[in-house]
């Protein structure tokens, strides 16, 4: 998720937005001879407004175009080259869309040639006003201090270096550094990057941490992170060497040097966000109504008479963005306490009979559908590891891989789940396979393919499977 923080700056995008659709309809009603004749049998007066239909209709076109293009996706280090391909685009887009209007009302009697001056006046003047706003800003950052982020800059070497030089010669970017944190000792350097920590707890005011992530440790990287989403603020990273690159992080460009930063994958749409969420809390009070109540009841008897201890069975996991909260499961060993290493083994002592049988058939991960409804997590989505694991298993996979799978909330089953990928982990080639097809399933995610996990669960619930222990 990219945070845009400041007092107005946040007002320039609806603004352009409403400017541009202004630009194409005035000139619309002042070029394009719409005639009178009536284009629906109706008798609905509105309808046959052709200036009228036309303005819903740019405004429709004009928004999905530009939504589709990412016309508005400018940014502060974006090139005046970027601006220019994203116009050409959009023009070629809207000509093909006024065209087809035209074509699509035979009694509007209008010269191409008459649609091309148009089409060239609005660009013209929507172009003025995108580049215009684009330079005053600049010129506002420069000289009168104005739109600046405020950033620190985690590590050391060749790209940070540029960096720093980045910020600091091209004023017009507006980035003001307010921390230089790094081991190597250096009197430029605010602190050590253990010293950044309580540095970003004394200063809520940091829009921006750009990490040279190889000199990090995973749980660095997760602190980041977390507090990162926490206080809605931007985490970018500079790589080394181009082997990091990767099609899972967004590359942008300052002059000539890569940041790259978690992309916006299609399950963290705002729709889809949205429409996987209604799924979520409906399926999971039809679940917690129809099997979590009565089985409860039962389970609590079976439970009890076996072992000491609670029916469930809390323990911490790391959710989106690192997020630490409790997950909930029937408890099926002996013992709750949780410790490193303690993943469950093949005829492992510590499982009780009714325990057993549970873990068979997935039904101590039922309670999960009360995270799901706490929002914690989602019904389909990479399972959570614990936390002792997150360390672990992150030195046995590439960082930027690691961080993607944690940019979505868990799920009480996932992709790599029914594909056997649970449970103990007895080889790299596990954990491997399991980010895997985590990351799979977060790049290529529908409603269909949610729905096609569930299904495929339940069967293996039926069935059972290997790592089921």
């Amino acid at each position: 998720m990219a945070y845009t923080r400041g007092r107005y700056s946040w007002l320039l995008r609806p603004f352009l937005i409403v400017c541009d659709i202004f630009i194409i309809n005035i000139f619309a009603y002042y070029l394009l001879n719409f005639n009178d004749e009536k284009l629906f049998f109706f008798s609905i007066r509105w309808l046959n407004d052709k200036h009228l239909l036309y303005v819903i209709y740019s405004i429709v076109c004009w928004l999905s175009t530009t939504f589709l293009l990412k016309f508005y996706k400018v940014y502060r280090y974006t090139s005046a080259q970027s601006i220019i391909s994203l116009l050409i685009k959009q023009f070629l887009a809207y000509t093909i869309i006024t065209f087809a209007y035209v074509g699509i009302f035979r009694s509007i009697n209008v010269e191409a040639i008459v649609v091309i001056k148009y089409l060239l006046y609005s660009f013209l003047a929507i172009g003025v006003v995108k580049i215009l706003s684009f330079y005053t800003l600049k010129k506002v950052r420069t000289y009168l201090k104005g739109n600046l982020r405020n950033v620190i800059i985690i590590g050391s070497g060749e790209n940070i270096n540029e960096l720093k030089n980045i910020f600091k010669k091209e004023k017009e970017l507006g980035y003001n550094i307010k921390a230089i944190f790094n081991n190597s000792k250096n009197d430029n350097t605010t602190g050590t990057i253990n010293d950044s920590f309580s540095f970003l707890q004394k200063n809520d005011n940091i829009d921006e941490i750009y990490c040279a992530i190889d000199e990090l440790t995973e749980k660095e990287v997760n602190d980041y992170v977390k507090y990162a989403n926490i206080n809605h603020c931007n985490i970018k990273f500079i790589p080394d060497t181009l082997k990091l690159f990767t099609k899972r992080l967004q590359t942008d460009y300052y002059s000539y040097l890569p940041v790259l930063s978690i992309q916006e994958v299609a399950l963290n749409n705002e729709f889809n966000k949205l429409l996987k969420r209604c799924f979520d809390v409906v399926f999971s009070l039809f679940i917690i109504i129809s099997i979590h109540f009565w089985l409860s009841i039962i389970l609590f008897i079976l439970i009890k008479l076996e072992s000491k201890g609670p029916l469930f069975y809390r323990h911490k996991r790391n959710g989106i963005n690192y997020k630490e909260f409790n997950c909930y499961k029937f408890r099926s060993l002996t013992t709750t306490k949780e410790e490193k290493g303690t993943y469950v083994k093949q005829n492992d002592v510590r499982i009780t009979k009714i325990g057993k049988f549970l873990r068979r058939t997935n039904l101590d991960e039922i309670p999960q559908f009360i995270n799901v409804l706490k929002g914690d997590m989602s019904v389909v989505g990479p399972r959570p590891h614990m936390l002792t694991y997150t360390d672990d298993y992150s030195k046995k996979i590439d960082k930027y891989n690691f961080i993607f799978r944690h940019h979505v909330k868990p799920g009480v089953t996932g992709l790599a789940q029914i594909k056997g990928y649970r449970g103990e982990v007895k080889s790299d080639k596990d954990i491997v396979n399991r980010v895997k097809y985590d990351n799979f399933y977060i790049e290529n995610w529908s409603l269909f393919l949610d729905i096609k996990i569930i299904l495929q669960t339940v069967l293996n619930m039926i069935k059972g499977q290997e790592k089921a222990y």
